[in-house]
C-alpha cells in the first residue's frame, strides 16, 4: 500500500471536517476510523451498494475480503486515484474521487467483480455489476480487463462490454459505449490502448483497437481501428486533420 496516499487522504478528509463540521460523523465512520484505503473504499462502497439482498455490514466485508484476496486491485485503485487527480482539472484532492465521484466508485466495484469473476463466482461478481450500474450509472461487465490508472469521468451512462480490454493512462467519458456488433461471439469488444481518451457520447464497436494517445471525438461511431497518436471523429469516424 501507498502509505504517503492514504495519510494524504487521512490528512484531507481532517480539513474537509473541519470546513464542515455537520459531515463529521459521515467522514469519521467510512474513512478515519478505517485501517486504510482498501478499508475505506469497501465502507464508501457499502454505504452506496447495499440493498434488501444485502446490508451495508456484509457488503462492507464481502468486498474488503475480496480486495484482500486479489493483490493487484491496491496498486489498481491507487493509481486510479492518482490518474483522476492528474488528469481531471475539476479534482485538487485524492478524495474527492474517493468519496464523490460515480466513476472512481463504479471502477472500484468493477475491481471486485472482476476479482469474483476469475474466480468462477460468476453470480456475485454480476450482483456487483447490477447493483453498480443501479447506484453509480455504469455498466462494466466483470469479464472486461481494466488496467489501474483509468479514469471514468462523470461515468453516467458509460458501458462497457465483457471482452473490452483498456489498457492504463485512459480517460472515458460520460455516455460511452465499449459495445459489441450484433451477436458475434468470442472476442468482439474494443481494445483501447495506452493514452486513449474517448470524449462523451461516442460508440466503438466490435473487436477494433483506439490506438496510443489516440482520441475520439464526442459523439463520434467508430467501426474501424484508429491508429496511435491519431484523432478520429464523426458517424462514422475518419481521422481529422
Amino acid at each position: 500500500m501507498d502509505i504517503n496516499l492514504w495519510n494524504k487522504i487521512e490528512s484531507e478528509v481532517r480539513l474537509r471536517i473541519d470546513a464542515e463540521p455537520t459531515l463529521g460523523p459521515f467522514l469519521n465512520s467510512l474513512v478515519l476510523s478505517q485501517k486504510d484505503l482498501l478499508a475505506a473504499v469497501a465502507s464508501i462502497l457499502a454505504s452506496k451498494l447495499h440493498s434488501d439482498a444485502l446490508s451495508a455490514t456484509d457488503i462492507k466485508k464481502f468486498i474488503l475480503d475480496v480486495y484482500r484476496d486479489c493483490k493487484e486491485i491496491e496498486p489498481a485503485l491507487e493509481a486510479d486515484l492518482r490518474f483522476f487527480k492528474q488528469n481531471d482539472p475539476a479534482c485538487k484532492y485524492f478524495s474527492t474521487p474517493l468519496l464523490f465521484y460515480k466513476g472512481f466508485l463504479g471502477l472500484a466495484t468493477y475491481r471486485a467483480a472482476h476479482c469474483l469473476w476469475n474466480g468462477e463466482r460468476h453470480t456475485m461478481a454480476l450482483f456487483l455489476q447490477n447493483r453498480a450500474s443501479e447506484v453509480f450509472g455504469v455498466d462494466i461487465h466483470p469479464a472486461a480487463t481494466i488496467a489501474g490508472g483509468v479514469m471514468i469521468d462523470h461515468a453516467t451512462g458509460v458501458v462497457i462490454g465483457e471482452t473490452s480490454d483498456i489498457e492504463k493512462d485512459v480517460s472515458i467519458f460520460q455516455g460511452v459505449t465499449l459495445g459489441g456488433k450484433g451477436f458475434e461471439s468470442g472476442k468482439r469488444h474494443p481494445n483501447i490502448k495506452q493514452g486513449a481518451t474517448v470524449f462523451a457520447a461516442s460508440t466503438v464497436l466490435g473487436n477494433i483497437t483506439v490506438g496510443k494517445n489516440s482520441i475520439v471525438a464526442a459523439g463520434s461511431l467508430v467501426l474501424h481501428n484508429v491508429d496511435d497518436n491519431k484523432t478520429v471523429a464523426g458517424v462514422p469516424a475518419k481521422e481529422t486533420n
